[in-house]
């Protein structure tokens, strides 16, 4: 199946041999993210299993995390939204991290994929980023608490989903058309814009909710 999705290319006057080709700047700037992202997202989703299973083992464990009465990993953990699906949600991270990290590497080295395996991939982000603002709203206004290394995991979802939805219109994986497609190109040049914003937005939220704790450490 790998090698239906990996499409080296063959240059004029070779022998046969398939050899993969040079990623264009675009197609750099979007390995680049995913291998930052993944990396760091691997990272942060394995210390947050390695701190449920600890928290599972002791309940009178405290995670490292557990800074303070708004930045505590240990009251988030403990809910009912930390196993959204039965399982400890690290789980889905260190697996997806993973694949996401894996095909950053790949493409780097020059692979290409095919449009079935950039729409599964936008699925995958798709998910992700629902996940994430799914889990941003129950820390805001449900649990009341902020967990560091989830919020590291906020912050690397973003742009994941944000750079392959930019990469799947760019190659027209994703087909746009009138107005959509006109928003596409706008997304496109001012990608960086777009990001920042939305960084801007969630950390507006978070400053927002918990303002009454942050203002007590201004005086």
């Amino acid at each position: 199946m790998l090698d239906q999705a990996v499409r080296p290319v063959t240059p004029p006057g070779d022998d046969g041999a398939r050899v993969a080709t040079e990623p264009s700047p675009a197609a750099r700037r979007t390995a680049s993210v995913l291998v930052l992202g993944g990396a760091v997202g691997l990272v942060a989703a394995v210390v947050l299993l390695i701190e449920k299973i600890k928290l599972i083992e002791d309940p009178d464990y405290i995670p490292s995390c557990s800074i303070n009465p708004i930045l505590s990993c240990g009251s988030i953990m403990r809910t009912d939204q930390a196993e959204a699906f039965g399982f400890p949600n690290p789980i889905i991270g260190v697996a997806g991290f993973a694949a996401v990290l894996t095909v950053g590497v790949a493409i780097l080295s020059g692979a290409t994929f095919a449009r079935w395996f950039w729409l599964g991939l936008q699925v995958g982000v798709t998910f992700g980023i629902g996940f994430v603002h799914w889990l941003i709203f129950q820390s805001l206004y449900r649990i009341d608490a902020l967990c560091p290394y989830c919020m590291v995991v906020w912050a690397v979802t973003i742009p994941l989903f944000w750079y392959v939805t930019l990469h799947n219109v760019r190659h027209r994986h994703l087909r746009l058309r009138g107005v959509a497609a006109r928003l596409g190109a706008a997304a496109e040049e001012y990608h960086g814009v777009v990001l920042t914003g939305w960084y801007l937005i969630v950390i507006g939220l978070v400053a927002q909710r918990f303002w009454d704790y942050w203002s007590t450490l201004l005086t």
